[in-house]
């Protein structure tokens, strides 16, 4: 690394834990294209899980992700064990500017402090020049941002769209876990996101909310955990569509054992 950057080439850095698809595929390929040497890390970072079962269940297979990384002439992959990574304990607290308080953090206890730490320790070790984050976990990436912000760490954070299947089931590594019928009921997610948005032009805040609420209720295999409009800036709950700007729509959906998440800009 040491030697790329004597040569003032540019690094870019896509972080992951496995079970590689085509929305890793995209933010590689962006990667390769806007700076001279990539770099994708590999590592399922236990700090990050606050549920021992989903870190258990969480998909491997190293093999397939390194012929996957071949396609898109990846440069360089990092997969570092436990102990490379953390070689002395590490239970930093990190101040997330309130970002962390709210839907994934309000269910999931201490994850963003965890993501924190393991992106915070990659950043450190790779030093890129750009990170490229998917926005299907919209919720992470505005927190990354600030943690880059507030350690005044010159590297950029490049957002990149959500890479949704044919039917417009967003990818994630956890898709695989589902079973034949538990897969063709999970497009119905983002149906539902893009039917509140169309509503969100002429209805109110209240009758998106209710919406929604009522229309995940009524598919059977589904759990709401949670569906909550937000500024996209701050993450703090929206109450009404008056200004009509700045609003994104966030979702967690329990679908038998496996949660899904999603997200659609409102306006």
């Amino acid at each position: 690394m040491n030697e790329i950057r004597s040569q003032n080439k540019t690094i870019g850095f896509v972080p992951t834990m496995g079970a590689l698809h085509s929305g890793h595929l995209s933010l590689l390929k962006k990667s390769k294209s806007e700076n001279d040497f990539t770099i994708c890390s590999i590592f399922v970072n236990p700090k990050q899980f606050n549920n021992k079962e989903d870190l258990e269940k969480y998909p491997r297979n190293i093999e397939d992700d390194i012929e996957i990384l071949k396609t898109v002439n990846c440069d360089i992959l990092f997969c570092p064990s436990e102990e490379e990574m953390y070689p002395e304990k590490n239970d930093e607290i990190f101040d997330l500017g309130g970002l962390d308080k709210v839907m994934e953090g309000k269910y999931r206890p201490g994850h963003f402090n965890g993501v924190a730490i393991v992106v915070k320790r990659f950043f450190d070790i790779i030093m890129p020049n750009q990170a490229y984050f998917g926005e299907k976990d919209f919720q992470q990436m505005r927190i990354i941002q600030h943690i880059v912000g507030f350690n005044k760490m010159p590297i950029q954070i490049v957002p990149a769209p959500i890479e949704r299947e044919n039917d417009g089931l967003a990818m994630s590594s956890r898709n695989v876990r589902l079973n034949q019928e538990e897969r063709k009921i999970a497009p119905k997610i983002y149906q539902t996101l893009l039917n509140a948005k169309e509503m969100a032009i002429n209805c109110t805040f209240s009758e998106v909310i209710n919406y929604v609420n009522r229309e995940i209720a009524s598919i059977k295999p589904f759990k709401l955990e949670y569906f909550e409009i937000v500024n996209i800036q701050n993450l703090k709950s929206v109450e009404d569509f008056s200004e009509k700007k700045n609003c994104i729509a966030c979702i967690a959906v329990y679908l038998g054992d496996v949660r899904l998440i999603d997200n659609i800009i409102l306006f």
